[in-house]
């Protein structure tokens, strides 16, 4: 898709799969599952007396805190029904700002490129740009349920 291609291009380093292949796949992570269609999502966090939601249409999923439910959101606006969360709770935070600036860009380029076509036309192309993200992302893969932990450890021989 050309409109996908542009933005790829423009974006570069910021772009959503570049930041997920580069930054979260390379290191330590679990995989999560979001049970939800593959479409493009309205995600709102919520904060209740139980801690921080994610609602995803009528669902719900709860989070540990809001940097993982900004994490996830991300990936459920886009429909990724499995991503990968960094082991180490310390960089979600950043992970989800960098996410959430790219996303917006993505979008802004996305107004600039489709404003001249019509309502109809700039759907079809918005729907194709989320699909080509969320096919990126899906290449990649979430990774395993649970991180590799090494079991030896460095002792002297005797």
């Amino acid at each position: 898709m050309e409109t996908a291609a542009e933005i790829r291009e423009k974006l570069k380093d910021e772009w959503i799969p570049a930041i997920y292949r580069d930054k979260v796949r390379s290191q330590r992570t679990r995989s999560y599952q979001l049970d939800i269609d593959k479409t493009e999502h309205r995600a709102d966090i919520q904060h209740t007396l139980l801690g921080i939601e994610l609602k995803i249409g009528n669902k719900r999923f709860s989070c540990p805190d809001l940097s993982t439910a900004r994490y996830l959101q991300v990936f459920a606006r886009i429909g990724c029904r499995e991503v990968a969360i960094p082991y180490d709770i310390t960089k979600i935070s950043t992970l989800a700002d960098e996410l959430e600036i790219a996303w917006h860009k993505t979008l802004l380029f996305f107004e600039e490129l489709t404003k001249s076509k019509i309502a109809s036309a700039r759907g079809r192309l918005r729907s194709g740009l989320i699909r080509e993200i969320r096919h990126e992302i899906e290449e990649i893969g979430a990774g395993s349920l649970m991180p590799e932990f090494r079991q030896t450890t460095k002792q002297r021989e005797s």
